[in-house]
């Protein structure tokens, strides 16, 4: 049991401090400057139990101002360490080293010893420590002068037993201090096995719940370590032998340990709680663990040597109660109860706390313990009981509590608080210092820098006894500030809630008490803050790609910055892909690492601002893995697979492929398709395929990487499934017919051996099938078939094992032969000068003797005396397609006699042709007479020209019109002359000298004029006029003016010569517009007219050469009509009424003409190809 008492012949007393409002708070780094009584810092543990084989050392250390001095006593009295050479103390140390290894013992030294520490203000003391030889040394001390053993030495005999019956091997070790570890072993230094039915008892015991002839062994031996010493003895060893010679009968349990039906245990707060149960019985019984009325603290309980031993650590109240082991097997149950009493020292509620007072103020100290049973407070003062302590009226003294009333600076002190019961005590030191000291301003910090709008505080630490009033002043010879403007804190500091540019400047702290004065200047600077003004931005960006984070800020001028940028709030790695460039980061190669919150923080020594954006890293999926097949059927098999990291992209679908290791090795086709959600499949399957299987992700940035192939999965065969499809019959000669399929795949047939059966019978005829059975061929030729006679055809697949499904039956047909018949009743209406309209009588079905295509009407010119001699006559055609039996034919010449016949058409060719049909086309307008200028003087004009081209009838006369162009490009009135239309040439008279005149001229048949060619001119200048240009030419103002003209003549030719090469007007023909004859009458636009120029509403000419190109095609701003309308050749059809769809005449773009060029009135074919 531990001592009760402190002192032996006073109280233990427990001072405890508790801090009022009046009390100092004396800073750290005026600890140790100022008067202050002793406080223990270390010291050794209340229970010490040495080793003999070292010196004893018993540790007391203290601190106070001045620094105290030490004492100790010895078992309650004084010990004078300086009169034992063995004993020293440490200098300006309390801590004693016993030197017991030159020859002192260390049971000499054994006893109770306390340490005290003293200056002039006060006396503190150490712990009560109980100095113990452990007793172990004891034994060791016996084995080795006199011989015995640390066991009892006895005799054990061997033990013989029968099996199945209880068993306890005793072990009974020495005690020790501290008790020794006990464990059972070999006598190879093996430990012995344990289990549910061998264990270790809490004492070293060794239980058997029943023994086992395997239990038979010379050598049980119980070991003790001492792990103090560092040695472990051994027990001597016990034999044992189980005897199997006599059956033994299956039991209920007994307990071993503890003894009767209930017991009681008592075990200290915070300390651990063990409880045994150990029970025999055959078959081994089980231990469980109750409480009774309450849950066992899961955090705290812990079952141990198989469940016999229940251990709570870190005890409580709580845990006093009834607690219940049952031991059941299955001929029984029995149980223990044992009752846990939970006692406990001393410990602290409230531990007293060192007091710093000003003299005149109050103060309270305040000890407050708990225990079970409760402890006793005594109060000490500087070691001594309060009643032997000098009497001070300022101090009373109330139970567990001490208060002081307007004390002295004589009342300074150390208490002790001692708090006791039967099974310890808590002992604790507290001072009261009471202090006279002047002011002092501790802070040292003279500039303050805040971000404006910020709160500004203006720190003014101090200490004085009696405690300081502080005031501040702002500038200089300032009042004290106060004010809402301000906040004055208890500690002195100043305050300025929202700091502006204004509040910056010098402030004064300034701190008084009755002893004296002290202040402090300290300077406030306000600063702007620190701001972003642009952000980084979200960005996604595919692996190995690169981002770019912008983050720009301003912040005060004064004030050093820096940016530096986050990762998920931690520092960016070094690494070389990151790029620094002002306030711009660069991550290159990105990788999924790099993926999280990036974060620009801009920090000056104030303050800092940041901005954060994600960088979120995509790319195509990786590819799944771990494909399995399940649910195999000889149709379908289940797929599943394992998905790929999506790589931050959600997968949208999966891709499933197959190969065909048989048809196709190493082909891999789509088979399907599955949303991104799945991660299986059911497959639909062919038979006879050995099918391998893959599979490939998809998400928005692309497809993933195959996976790796699945297993392979051969189907079984079967007949096939479907025909060939595609059959088609047609005759390549008329007396046969060709049968054609599209041949199946190897997947498609379904087993080995695919085959076609082939058959075919007359259509409408009453005849059985005729069948033929081919392989590897996709055509079959069925030979003297009648010509043109309708088949019904079939293709049947088939292979190994079977036929496919009935085929669908397919109308075709045996070969053409050309028609046999003509066209009858070949009639032809002339609509108008290029246009007539040609109807026929159709051909009969049978004489066509095949697939009627249409007919083509073949149509050319009737010889005259000028091409009677030709031996090739040029013939067009113009085709209709079905069984059409009219048309039109557009792009007759005007005034021409012409022939035409039809012909029947089939897919074999054309059938022989009608009656020739013989039509002429009416007159029509001529096409332009292009007029020269051959001869100039200065009052006339020689005009030639050629008779047009294409008169397109009898020439009835020409007609010319002038008109003269003044200085201003103004037209005079126009003059019209009439010529005889067999004259070439013509003078015009009495014109005007050095004149420009317009000429228009046509030629004219009975239907009405042409078109017309233009012209301009100039007369010739007399020589007196000439000779006056001469003497103008001499002139230096004429030569520059002359040169400026031609400069820009220049620029004009050029300007013209680009606009040309750009499809742009020429000069000639803008001129012609500008001056065109108004009294020119518009021509018609059916009049079929072909040439250069168009009709004279518009002056919008055809374009030169606008015949039709060698390959037959115009492009189709050449024409607005098309050939569609007309035929139903390679390049269109007519329609019924033979009109045309669109207005038949050239571009509307108004181009250049040069005089001296000719057009051809354009044949038929030529009129025809202009309609393509």
């Amino acid at each position: 049991m531990q001592r009760k008492r402190l002192f032996p012949s006073r109280a233990s007393l427990v001072l405890v401090l508790c801090q009022v409002i009046t009390a100092l708070e004396v800073p750290l780094d005026l600890q140790d400057k100022l008067p202050q009584p002793p406080t223990i810092t270390q010291q050794s543990p209340k229970n010490y139990i040495v080793d003999p084989r070292e010196n004893i050392v018993i540790r007391c250390e203290a601190k106070g101002k001045p620094p105290p001095s030490f004492t100790w006593t010895r078992n309650g009295t004084h010990f004078d360490t300086e009169k034992d050479p063995l004993v020293t103390m440490k200098p300006n140390s309390g801590t004693l080293e016993i030197n017991i290894m030159n020859g002192g013992k260390a049971e000499t030294y054994e006893g109770e010893y306390q340490c005290t520490a003293k200056n002039d203000r006060g006396t503190a003391v150490s712990n009560v420590i109980f100095i113990r030889q452990s007793n172990i040394f004891k034994f060791l001390k016996a084995i080795l002068l006199e011989g015995s053993p640390l066991w009892t030495k006895e005799k054990i005999e061997p033990i013989v037993i029968q099996q199945g019956m209880p068993l306890v091997l005793p072990c009974k070790p020495p005690k020790g201090l501290p008790p020794p570890i006990i464990f059972w072993m070999d006598n190879f230094f093996q430990r012995l096995p344990q289990n549910g039915r061998i264990s270790q008892g809490l004492n070293g015991d060794l239980y058997f719940s029943n023994v086992q002839p395997e239990d038979t062994r010379d050598f049980y031996i119980c070991y003790a370590r001492f792990n103090l010493t560092q040695t472990i003895h051994q027990k001597q060893p016990i034999s044992l032998k189980v005897l199997t010679n006599s059956p033994v009968d299956n039991r209920p349990p007994t307990f071993l340990m503890p003894s009767g039906h209930t017991s009681n245990k008592t075990v200290l707060k915070d300390e651990v709680l063990l409880l045994e149960c150990i029970a025999e019985g055959l078959p081994t019984p089980e231990i469980r663990w109750n409480k009774e009325g309450a849950e066992l603290p899961s955090n705290r309980v812990f079952y141990e040597n198989f469940n016999k031993t229940l251990k709570i650590i870190g005890v409580s109240e709580a845990d006093a109660g009834r607690y219940r082991c049952t031991a059941q097997n299955n001929r029984g149950s029995i149980h223990h109860v044992t009752t846990v009493i939970v006692k406990a020292a001393p410990y602290w509620i409230t531990k007293p706390e060192n007091l710093v007072l000003s003299p005149g103020d109050d103060g309270t100290l305040i000890c407050r313990a708990h225990g079970n049973p409760a402890p006793t407070i005594t109060w000490l003062i500087n070691g001594v009981a309060v009643e032997l302590a000098p009497n001070d009226p300022s101090r009373v003294v109330d139970g567990d509590t001490v208060i002081f009333t307007r004390v002295h600076e004589q009342a300074s002190a150390v208490f002790q608080c001692n708090a006791s019961n039967i099974y310890g005590y808590v002992l604790a030191n507290a001072f009261v210092n009471v202090l006279a000291e002047r002011p002092r301003i501790l802070s040292s910090q003279k500039v303050y820098q805040v971000i404006a709008n910020r709160p500004a505080l203006l720190h003014c630490k101090s200490f004085g006894s009696p405690v300081p009033n502080i005031e501040w002043f702002k500038g200089v010879q300032s009042s004290v500030l106060h004010g809402n403007d301000y906040t004055f804190h208890n500690n002195g500091t100043l305050e300025v809630p929202v700091a502006q540019k204004d509040s910056s400047g010098t402030y004064t702290c300034v701190a008084r008490n009755k002893l004296g004065t002290d202040q402090k200047i300290i300077k406030l600077e306000v600063k702007d803050p620190t701001m972003i003004i642009s952000q980084p931005e979200y960005r996604v960006v595919q692996r190995y790609g690169s981002a770019s984070f912008q983050c720009k800020f301003k912040h005060d001028p004064t004030l050093a910055a820096e940016v530096m940028w986050l990762r998920n709030n931690s520092e960016l790695p070094m690494d070389e892909r990151y790029t620094f460039e002002k306030e711009r980061l660069t991550i290159k190669n990105i990788t999924e690492k790099d993926k999280g919150t990036y974060t620009c923080m801009a920090n000056t020594t104030l303050d800092s601002a940041s901005a954060s954006a994600e960088l979120n890293v995509v790319d195509r999926p990786d590819p799944p893995f771990d494909l399995e097949l399940t649910d195999r059927l000889d149709r379908s098999v289940q797929l599943s697979w394992v998905p790929g990291d999506d790589n931050n992209s959600p997968i949208t679908e999966f891709i499933i492929e197959y190969e065909d290791a048989i048809h196709q090795p190493g082909v891999w086709h789509v088979h399907s398709k599955v949303s991104g959600t799945q991660a299986t499949a059911t497959l639909t399957l062919s038979p006879f395929v050995n099918y391998s299987f893959r599979v490939i992700a998809v998400n928005e940035i692309g497809y993933s990487d195959h996976s790796e192939s699945s297993e392979r999965y051969m189907t079984k065969v079967a007949e096939p499934d479907t025909n060939p499809s595609g059959i088609r019959g047609l005759g390549s000669e008329p007396d046969n017919l060709v049968i054609t399929w599209k041949p199946m795949k190897g997947f498609d047939s379904n087993g080995p051996g695919l085959q076609y059966k082939v058959s075919w019978r007359q259509k409408d005829v009453d005849e059985d099938w005729t069948s033929v059975t081919v392989a590897n061929v996709s055509k079959y030729i069925v030979s003297g078939t009648p010509t043109f006679v309708p088949y019904e055809i079939k293709v049947q697949a088939l292979n190994d094992l079977g036929y496919a499904p009935e085929p669908a039956v397919v109308i075709g047909h045996s070969g053409e032969d050309l028609p046999m018949a003509a066209p009858d009743n070949v009639e032809v209406e002339v609509i108008n000068t290029t246009l007539a309209k040609v109807r026929w009588d159709p051909v009969l079905l049978m004489s066509v003797r095949g697939h009627l295509h249409g007919y083509r009407v073949y149509y050319w010119k009737a010889q005259n005396i000028t091409n009677r001699n030709r031996r090739h006559i040029e013939k067009w055609m113009l085709p209709f397609n079905g069984n059409k039996t009219h048309g039109m034919l557009p792009g007759l010449q005007p005034n021409t006699n012409y022939f035409l016949n039809v012909r029947v058409v089939n897919g074999k060719g054309e059938g022989p042709s009608s009656k020739d049909k013989y039509f002429e086309t009416p007159e029509g307008v001529p096409s332009v007479a292009f007029l020269h200028i051959s001869h100039r003087t200065p009052d006339s004009l020689t005009l030639t020209w050629s008779p047009p081209a294409h008169p397109n009838g009898v020439l009835t006369q020409y007609t010319l019109k002038y008109q003269s162009i003044n200085a201003t490009h103004e037209l005079s009135p126009p003059v019209e002359i009439t010529i005889l239309p067999n004259e070439t040439s013509y003078i015009l008279a009495n014109l005007v000298q050095n004149t420009r005149y317009k000429f228009y001229f046509y030629a004219h048949t009975a239907v009405g004029p042409g078109s017309q060619s233009t012209q301009e001119a100039i007369t010739a200048m007399d020589e007196a006029m000439a000779s006056r240009q001469v003497d103008i030419a001499t002139q230096g103002w004429f030569i520059g003016l002359m040169c400026a003209v031609a400069l820009l003549i220049l620029v004009l030719l050029i300007v013209c010569f680009i606009r040309r090469n750009k499809g742009g007007k020429y000069p000639v023909k803008e001129k012609e517009d500008a001056h065109a004859d108004p009294e020119i009458q518009p021509m018609k636009e059916d009049d079929g007219t072909f040439g250069e120029y168009s009709d004279a509403e518009d002056h919008k000419p055809l374009k030169k050469g606008s015949r039709t190109p060698s390959d037959r095609t115009v492009k189709k701003e050449d024409s607005d009509d098309s050939l569609v309308d007309y035929g139903e050749g390679v390049n269109g059809q007519f329609n019924e009424d033979g009109s045309f769809i669109g207005q038949y005449s050239g571009k509307k773009e108004k181009e250049p003409v040069e005089g001296n060029e000719s057009s051809e009135a354009p044949s038929p074919v030529n009129a025809m190809n202009s309609f393509v």
